[in-house]
């Protein structure tokens, strides 16, 4: 009933957003995004409450992870409005963060001024300063709805981050749209005032996909989190002590994987940019009339070189996923497994955050230069200027980053704990193979 409430909240939010605001200026394109956040947010509130009273009966017990909870439709809508405006918080101070108009970005495009180092410092700094607020957002939120509802409750919570999905996913798609746009208009060649237009929208885009994949990795980490909880009690076990030496390992085991993952996932892309770029100069080495548009590149290749790559490329991330729970499952049990994904959810949600942000603020760095809107000693710089190729080095960076390893993060963790959920069974009944050599405990069972 959330969901199907949310489709219509979207449908109300967009017409409002785009009768009552008149984007007439490039500035208000992101203030029209970034209102349909926040109007549907408003609006979903009393929807959840009412279907929380209408939906749930008047008092309902929960049995969780190793405790018993009595739930009423009130805790149920507070918990449900926790993870709704957990969701809003994180998309405010992620478009902060990655905005063009303000600080941040600003200042990561001034210090561009000084080289490439420095660009990528800074943008490495905010990455990771722009994590606390949404890791605050998502802590209060398990906080509370774990409080009301237990395990159930963090299920809510996932719920109603992800009940306003269709404007997330509108404006998160409104990016590599604008952004496909204006690649048409410079492969078109078109007149300078269409890239002009077409990067305005692009910049915008850069925030409001930062915004969605804030979301979706605050989203993931409830998700996963209630999949946790769902194989634990699976599993028979009445908590998870991460004191111990098994659960301990496991935990710093699994806060590994994301940096591993993102390891691999980057280099895909880097391996993947180095083939097409040798295409692209064996293009120009054999056709000089490419540079002056006498002769059309051959695109088809370059495109089966980006395809070819994204599908072999990411077999061992895909196999790295799948086969970490179940390796930790069948050698050390259904304990290994709990600090595995304890691990993983915990560090793969700043991974997640830090790279999607840091990567959005190099891209925006970048177009704020292009626009000519900063300026150093009196003059504004333009593009080709010593600004802006620092600048595009940073962006260059940020990319993979922001578009591939960053998204991905959410993938990982909500993949692992549902293959951990699945095979619980499997590890209760065949895991544990090595325990006998390793766990002082089961030694003395």
């Amino acid at each position: 009933m959330i969901s199907a409430a949310g489709i219509i909240v979207g449908f109300v939010t967009s017409f409002l957003s785009t009768s009552i605001i008149d984007v007439d200026e490039p500035g208000k394109v992101e203030f029209s995004l970034k209102s349909q956040l926040v109007v549907s947010t408003i609006l979903m509130t009393p929807v959840l409450y009412f279907l929380s009273i209408w939906c749930l009966p008047a008092v309902f017990t929960i049995t969780g992870t190793g405790s018993e909870i009595s739930v009423t439709p009130f805790r149920a809508f507070i918990c449900v409005v926790f993870g709704l405006w957990a969701g809003l918080a994180i998309g405010w101070f992620t478009e902060y963060y990655t905005s063009t108009q303000y600080d941040p970005v600003q200042k990561l495009a001034k210090v561009s001024s000084s080289g490439a180092g420095p660009n990528i410092i800074i943008g490495l700094s905010l990455g990771y300063r722009s994590t606390m607020v949404p890791v605050l957002s998502i802590a209060l939120a398990i906080f509370v709805s774990f409080s009301l509802g237990n395990m159930y409750g963090i299920s809510l919570a996932a719920i109603g981050m992800l009940s306003t999905l269709t404007t997330g996913l509108t404006i998160d798609g409104y990016g590599p749209i604008a952004d496909n746009a204006g690649g048409i208009c410079e492969m078109t060649s078109a007149d300078e005032w269409a890239r002009t237009r077409t990067d305005a929208l692009d910049a915008a885009g850069n925030t409001t996909a930062a915004v969605g994949k804030g979301f979706a990795i605050g989203s993931a980490c409830l998700v996963a989190l209630a999949l946790f909880g769902a194989f634990v009690t699976r599993t028979g076990m009445s908590e998870v002590n991460i004191l111990k030496p098994l659960e301990f390992s496991g935990l710093i085991i699994g806060a590994m994987l994301p940096y591993y993952f993102s390891a691999m996932t980057m280099e895909a892309v880097g391996d993947a940019a180095t083939l097409m770029i040798e295409e692209i100069k064996r293009q120009f080495k054999e056709n000089p009339g490419i540079r002056t548009g006498e002769v059309r590149p051959d695109y088809e290749r370059c495109i089966a070189i980006s395809t070819q790559a994204s599908l072999q490329q990411m077999i061992a991330p895909g196999l790295l996923v799948l086969l970490s729970p179940l390796v930790m499952g069948f050698l050390l049990g259904p304990r290994g497994v709990c600090g595995l994904l304890a691990g993983a959810i915990v560090s793969g949600v700043q991974v997640a955050v830090s790279s999607s942000n840091s990567g959005g603020a190099w891209d925006n760095a970048k177009k704020f230069i292009e626009a000519g809107r900063l300026e150093i000693d009196g003059v504004y710089q333009q593009k080709g200027s010593e600004s802006h190729k620092s600048a595009v080095v940073g962006d260059t960076v940020g990319d993979p980053m922001k578009d591939t390893s960053g998204p991905s993060i959410n993938i990982l963790i909500k993949l692992m704990a549902i293959t951990s959920l699945v095979f619980g069974g499997a590890f209760v009944n065949y895991g544990g193979l090595l325990l006998p050599y390793v766990d002082v405990e089961y030694k003395k069972l």
